[in-house]
Order: C-alpha cells, then sequence, then structure tokens
C-alpha cells in the first residue's frame, strides 16, 4: 500500500511539475508579445513624432512625408492588434495583397529618415532595375524593413543605406551600414530574442519571421558593417489561401 501511495504521490508531482512548466511557457509567449507590441509601438511613433517636427520646419509636409507618417501609425495600429489578439487567443488579421517593393522601401526610407538625422546618420535608399511587385502583407513587410533600418542607425555607423533589387526568381531587400557589425549570427540573434535574452535582437526577430511566413528568409552575409538581406520569393498571383499563414 505504501509502495502505491508513493507511486501516487510521484505521479501527482510529475502532473504538477508539466503544468507549472506549461504555464511558464504560456506567460512566457504572452509577456514576448507585450514585449513585442512595446517594440512595435515606440519605433514608429518615435519616427512619427521626428517626423512631424522636422516636417513642420519646413512649413509644409509633401506627398511622400504624409503617406511615410500614414504607414508608421499604421504600423503601430498592428501593434496594439497584436496585443489585443494574444489576450483573445487569436492573431491579427492579415492583408495580403499585391503591393510595389520599390514605393514600400521609399516609404520606409523616409519615415526613418528624420530618426537617422537625429542620430547623425545618412540614411539614403538605391534600387536597381526594374520595379517589381510582391504578395504580401503590406504592413507586415513594413515592419520587417523598419525594424532593420531602426537597427542599423541605432547600431551601425554614420551611413545606412538600403538598397532593393529583383534578382531572377524573387526580390531582395538589403539594409547596408558601415558600423561594427553585428555581434552574433542573425539567427543566434533572433533565437535569443524569442526567448526574452536579448532586447537588441527582438527588431530581427520581428523581421526573421515575417519574411519566413512570406516564404523568403532573412541572412546576413559576413563582411565589416552590417549587411541584412531579406529574400522574398517570385509571386506570379496573390493566393488567398497564404492569407491565413501570415
Amino acid at each position: 500500500m505504501s509502495g502505491a501511495t508513493a507511486l501516487a504521490g510521484w505521479l501527482t508531482a510529475g502532473v504538477l511539475a508539466g503544468m507549472w512548466l506549461l504555464g511558464r511557457r504560456a506567460l512566457h509567449a504572452r509577456m514576448e508579445v507585450v514585449a513585442r507590441a512595446c517594440h512595435e509601438l515606440r519605433g514608429p511613433l518615435g519616427a512619427v513624432r521626428l517626423g512631424l517636427d522636422l516636417g513642420s520646419r519646413g512649413g509644409a509636409l509633401s506627398a511622400l512625408q504624409l503617406r511615410a507618417i500614414d504607414s508608421e501609425l499604421a504600423r503601430a495600429t498592428l501593434a496594439l492588434e497584436d496585443l489585443a489578439g494574444a489576450r483573445e487567443g487569436h492573431a491579427a488579421p492579415c492583408r495580403l495583397g499585391v503591393l510595389d517593393l520599390r514605393e514600400l522601401l521609399a516609404d520606409s526610407v523616409q519615415a526613418w529618415r528624420p530618426s537617422a538625422q537625429v542620430a547623425g546618420a545618412e540614411l539614403s535608399l538605391r534600387w536597381t532595375g526594374t520595379s517589381t511587385t510582391v504578395c504580401g502583407d503590406r504592413l507586415r513587410l513594413a515592419q520587417a524593413i523598419g525594424n532593420l533600418i531602426a537597427n542599423a542607425i541605432e547600431h551601425g555607423g554614420q551611413v545606412v543605406e538600403v538598397r532593393g533589387c529583383a534578382p531572377p526568381g524573387g526580390s531582395r531587400i538589403e539594409v547596408v551600414d558601415d558600423g561594427p557589425g553585428l555581434p552574433a549570427p542573425v539567427g543566434e540573434l533572433a533565437r535569443r530574442a524569442r526567448h526574452g535574452h536579448g532586447r537588441h535582437g527582438r527588431g530581427l526577430a520581428i523581421a526573421a519571421d515575417i519574411a519566413a511566413a512570406h516564404g523568403g528568409r532573412l541572412a546576413a552575409p559576413a563582411q565589416r558593417g552590417a549587411r541584412l538581406v531579406l529574400d522574398l520569393p517570385a509571386q506570379e498571383a496573390c493566393p488567398l489561401d497564404r492569407a491565413r499563414q501570415i
């Protein structure tokens, strides 16, 4: 009888330990969602504030400046949707569509140029070849691009260049700076951030997740400074069934 009682006690302890571990993982996942939402609110709102401040000194905001500000405010709204979705147990809605990648890059560079100026960095855009369209969620891709630019402004040198092109089989976005480079491989930095061990890698983790959701990938070829490359696959059509996966 004592053996059965001991076995029951061990089983109960094991079940309780498993429940505790699951609860801890669920809590960590929710905390990471909150941390990501705060990260995504702080970046766009800061860019908008600086954009409005610097733009107002010129007397009037251009159509490009207004569109860039609108895009960053939409990013902030998306962060709130992610936070609300996590609380209610569902993902934020996807807005899949065909978009002009060159225009998206121009909007992102315009939105973050005031932040670069304040940080003493020069931010520029270079597009090679003809413009191209991709199938994706405009706000999510703006999230990814904005995080890569913000990372380069904060941790790079005084020159940040955003490059875009359409090689055979897809589209490519590069964010290059002349700083010291990444302290670890981009995959390792993203993994640390997902597990709550690296605040500085959170933007990279967000960008990597968005790239993967679009069938692409984020890489960082080794060289002096940092060069973050986001590759997206070619899309002849924009299938609606992919909307559930982003």
